[in-house]
């Protein structure tokens, strides 16, 4: 008889292309995963993985396989799905999300993920979109909600909110009146997110396009550091004003009138659609949910 817990083995094998990757996934010994998939070849008398150095490669025999672990494995999700109370789904989901959520409805999510599902619990990282991507598509996040989509297979992207970017500055900073073009924008120091981020280079190369000094620009990785350095009157910060709202309802920050725009900022919830990851299907659909709240008109 061939057990579940074995092909789930074998499924991660294939999948993570290795056999550590997979010990890590299941929380167990590189061993013990080589035992059972030496179980699972003898039971089937016949080699499923081709073995070297670098990475674990399915056979023709382990390909026909795979199709048919993945669909046995989603079936055990969706047979626990469907008898599971929701008060009664526990695990852990590793959530990964730009900062600029942080400052906006990361708190809404956490507490309705807590009044529905009590027992999931987050890991949260905070990081910019493109080092999100690389740990979601390597297996180190659940669900990702960042600037995307993100274009790969077996990734779900679902539609969270777009934020308007705009040019915002301190009532202090001796900014010359009326619609700014980009040349008047220029003479300051424009700060904004991180150089790997798509805002960073949206940023750059508005400038890039016209004939003018290339002014200063101040890249930062904490969306805090950027509001704080415009509050202090450092230069023109290129932000979402959806982040500084006391500060812009108090007039610490103000919005300014400028020729040209910015792109907004278009965030997803992306996961792996993959038999085991239920839970992260849950809360991206949960973010989904709050962030569609969040944009009703009030």
């Amino acid at each position: 008889m061939i057990e579940l817990r074995t092909l789930e083995t074998f499924y991660w094998v294939a999948r993570l292309g290795g056999f550590r990757r997979a010990a890590e996934k299941l929380n167990t010994t590189q061993p013990a995963v080589s035992a059972r998939i030496v179980q699972l070849e003898q039971a089937f008398n016949t080699r499923l993985i081709d073995r070297d150095k670098r990475r674990s490669a399915l056979t023709p025999k382990g390909v026909e396989l795979f199709a048919y672990a993945e669909r046995m494995l989603a079936l055990r999700t969706e047979m626990v799905m469907a008898v599971t109370s929701a008060g009664s789904l526990r695990g852990t989901v590793r959530l990964g999300l730009s900062e600029t959520i942080v400052h906006t409805w990361l708190a809404r999510l956490v507490k309705r993920l807590h009044e529905r599902y009590p027992a999931i619990t987050l890991e949260i990282a905070v990081d910019v979109s493109a080092n999100l991507r690389d740990s979601l598509l390597a297996g180190e996040l659940d669900v990702a909600l960042l600037l995307g989509p993100v274009s790969a297979p077996k990734i779900k992207n679902l539609p969270l909110c777009q934020y308007p970017m705009a040019w915002i500055a301190s009532p202090d900073l001796p900014v010359e009146a009326g619609p700014l073009t980009l040349t008047q924008l220029a003479a300051w120091p424009i700060m904004t997110y991180s150089r790997l981020t798509k805002p960073y280079r949206e940023v750059t190369e508005l400038f890039a396009r016209v004939e003018i000094p290339r002014p200063r620009f101040f890249a930062n990785s904490s969306l805090a550091s950027i509001v704080r350095m415009t509050l202090d009157g450092i230069g023109i910060s290129a932000i979402p004003p959806a982040v500084i709202p006391e500060e812009l309802a108090a007039g610490r920050l103000r919005r300014l009138a400028c020729d040209t725009a910015l792109p907004p900022l278009v965030f997803t919830a992306s996961y792996l659609d993959q038999p085991d990851n239920a839970l992260a299907a849950i809360v991206a659909a949960l973010a989904e949910s709050v962030a569609a709240e969040e944009h009703q008109p009030h």
